[in-house]
């Protein structure tokens, strides 16, 4: 026998509304209502639980609401109504009270299809009945939403209802995974990689997919290196012979070598970057392997110069400051001294430059004794010694193809120069500027990571990757024929770089989408994931002089959280303490994925990250376990509890717990014989890096790889 609609609300009556606000709803239960298991929804379940659904009807549907606390309301008097005592004394009766967040409302009939919506249009009245959902409808309400096309797990509150989201809202406006160590924070993310992709192909094509794994712990290499995943992913690691992890120098930035070399804003940084515009503009010349590229690089070289002493022309520097001007006159002819004997085509033409230059120079030379020494200057020079020397180099430069049209590349430009040569050129301009005392530790710092054997095959001169070979590896080739994911492995990155090297990534991946979009009209949906983000987007003080690399660091990642939506960049964090992060990135941040979090500050700074009717729900975050998450935000309908998909022992990130008990007894969990046997000398002889070290017999190519000559193997001793 079929029930009406109005005999089958009646049903599922638990209680009915006693107080309304805009963001509260309070509940009196009925007697009859479920103590713990409720039998009538279609099947048992448990009755009355905190974080679960209710149901109010409403003339538009059913407002759906969330449980956030339940309490009993002792009574001095009766409130019960239609009990007769039989002549008994009516006693008081202990009330059940429930207080429900008001999340959206639930339409459609019983034996339809349910569609939940977000927001509430009308409120319900006071007396208006309260069910508890059936499990069609909890699915309704979990199970809505368009594009659910990746399933990332089930909710145990709504009768296991499959979780799925929309990889346009989870990935397009940035997701922050947070939660303590041990709580399945890795896993979810390693997942929502796997499960995305995994959804993808069941379209039958090939994901045109690109996620880029920043790993600071060398947790995922693992992970993607397997056989599922071996022709999809890249795993780039340090002192790996296959895939190295290469990001040379000359990839950075002013700010980020300001910020590492600690340059001081007055002295230091503006000779720094006009160092940096100079030798990317040619002052490498000589290293230059083709003709083409020679040439190219004595272009600009002339261009640059030229368009830097028409601009001193036109501001009367060369009368104003005309010593600074005769100096830097000076070095311009000694560098085309050294050039004309690598162009000896264009020799006759460099000459004249050269020629006109000592004419200008010899015309405003001065000098004079003080205390013993001799004091040198230069005098005002005419416009006319300018314009002859400006006349020469454009002849010139009409010989090679004409003037590049710019004021040559500027000091953030990715083009390629060897780091030896900038720190000599700094040398040579500090000399120059009368500034070498400011100078002195700067360049003795950019000389000493040059020397560093740990950093040499990341940024070392010895590192020959170009720009484009480098895209193609780290973001990804056409239609992601390479493989969809890049592992990039920073766990053996020196820690005084660590943090240059994960800005200088983070940034060329953003600038790079960036001008695809300029030039395509288009974005490249990238994913950028930063694992331990609470290291490398730590909050800073803004009003410091002089900025670290930690604070450079963060700020490429407050823009790419700003502006990444704009060009398909997508931003996932995951974290273990979001006290710590950026409060500017955590604000960008429209999805979130909780694990549990016990610490008081980090409860508190996501409390705050969320509405004020949903932080009842966020109560629940120190008690969640493994495998256990809320999801809240833009790519959820509704906040919901997750039980996130399983993965195999092989899918898992290298993250779990040590085994303490099993190494103790030497056996694993299937009782079978593990021993963990220690051999300090291998582990010391790859800290001390003896492998790099010339041995007997052992000479070093110009490449900076080490080749064996035959030695005598019983030759133990080490030559001091």
């Amino acid at each position: 026998m079929s029930l009406s609609l109005i005999e089958h609300a009646a049903s599922l009556r638990i209680g009915s509304v006693e107080f309304v606000s805009p963001d509260e709803i309070k509940v009196a239960l009925d007697l009859e209502a479920p103590d713990g298991v409720a039998a009538n929804a279609g099947t048992p379940r448990a009755f009355p639980r905190i974080n679960g659904y209710v149901l109010i009807s409403t003339e538009s549907g059913h407002i759906v609401g969330q449980v956030e606390w339940i309490a009993i309301e002792r009574s001095p008097f009766p409130k019960r109504k239609g009990f007769q005592d039989f002549g008994l004394v009516d006693l008081p009766f202990p009330l059940r009270k429930m207080r429900v967040n008001p999340l959206g409302v639930l339409r459609g009939d019983q034996g339809s299809v349910f569609t939940f919506h977000r927001g509430i249009q009308t409120f319900p009245s006071v007396g208006e009945p309260v069910l508890i959902p059936t499990d069609q409808q909890l699915k309704g309400i979990v199970e809505s939403g368009e594009k659910r096309r990746v399933k990332i797990g089930t909710s145990p509150l709504a009768a296991n209802a499959e979780v799925c989201v929309d990889p346009d809202r989870l990935f397009g406006r940035h997701l922050a995974v947070l939660g303590n160590t041990g709580s399945g924070k890795s896993c979810s993310v390693a997942g929502l990689i796997q499960w995305s992709l995994d959804a993808a192909k069941e379209t039958g094509n090939n994901p045109n997919a690109r996620f880029i794994v920043l790993d600071p712990n060398g947790e995922y290499a693992k992970v993607f290196a397997n056989k599922k995943f071996k022709h999809q992913a890249r795993v780039f690691q340090v002192g790996d012979k296959d895939k190295p992890l290469e990001v040379p120098l000359w990839f950075w930035n002013s700010a980020e070598w300001c910020s590492f070399t600690q340059a001081s804003a007055k002295a230091q940084r503006p000779l720094l970057r006009r160092a940096l515009r100079e030798v990317r503009a040619g002052k490498t010349v000589i290293d230059a392997t083709t003709d083409q590229e020679r040439k190219l690089e004595l272009r600009r070289y002339l261009s640059s110069n030229l368009i830097s002493i028409r601009k001193d022309a036109r501001s009367n520097t060369i009368k104003t400051d005309a010593s600074k001007f005769g100096y830097r006159l000076k070095a311009i002819k000694d560098d085309l001294d050294v050039r004309k004997t690598i162009f000896p085509e264009y020799s006759k033409s460099l000459e004249i430059i050269c020629s006109s230059i000592l004419t200008a120079l010899d015309s405003t030379y001065q000098s004079f004794d003080k205390d013993g020494k001799t004091v040198e200057y230069y005098r005002a020079f005419t416009e006319a010694l300018a314009n002859n020397i400006i006349k020469a180099m454009t002849d010139s430069l009409s010989l090679l193809g004409g003037i590049i049209y710019q004021e040559g590349p500027g000091e953030d430009t990715p083009l390629s120069f060897k780091g030896g040569d900038f720190a000599d050129h700094l040398q040579i301009l500090a000399e120059q500027e009368d500034v070498s005392q400011y100078l002195d530790i700067l360049i003795m710092r950019i000389r000493t990571i040059l020397a560093d054997t740990k950093m040499k095959s990341i940024i070392g001169d010895g590192v020959k990757i170009d720009l484009v070979t480098w895209l193609e590896q780290y973001i990804g080739g056409n239609k992601a024929a390479n493989g969809c994911v890049t592992v990039i492995d920073l766990s053996l990155v020196p820690v005084e770089i660590i943090h240059i090297i994960t800005a200088v990534i983070a940034r060329m991946t953003f600038e790079a989408l960036q001008r695809y979009r300029k030039l395509e009209g288009k974005s490249l949906p990238t994913v950028l994931v930063m694992e331990e983000a609470h290291t490398f987007i730590k909050r800073y003080k803004e009003e410091a002089e002089n900025q670290n690399a930690a604070s450079v660091c963060c700020q490429v990642f407050e823009k790419i959280a700003r502006e990444g939506r704009k060009f398909g960049m997508g931003l996932v964090l995951s974290s273990q303490r979001p006290s710590e992060l950026s409060p500017t990135v955590l604000a960008q941040c429209n999805t979130f994925l909780l694990h549990r979090i016990s610490n008081d500050l980090d409860q508190e700074k996501v409390a705050k990250l969320v509405p004020d009717n949903l932080r009842g729900l966020l109560r629940e975050l120190p008690s969640l376990p493994s495998q256990y998450a809320i999801l809240l935000g833009w790519a959820s309908e509704l906040p919901v509890l997750v039980r996130m998909n399983d993965l195999a022992e092989h899918e898992r990130p290298h993250s779990e717990d040590p085994d303490f008990w099993n190494v103790w007894i030497g056996k694993n969990d299937k009782n079978e014989t593990e021993e963990r046997r220690i051999d300090w000398k291998t582990i010391v002889d790859e800290w001390q890096q003896v492998s790099e070290q010339p041995s007997p017999g052992e000479t070093e190519t110009t490449a900076g790889v080490q080749e064996k000559e035959p030695v005598n193997e019983d030759d133990n001793e080490i030559p001091l």
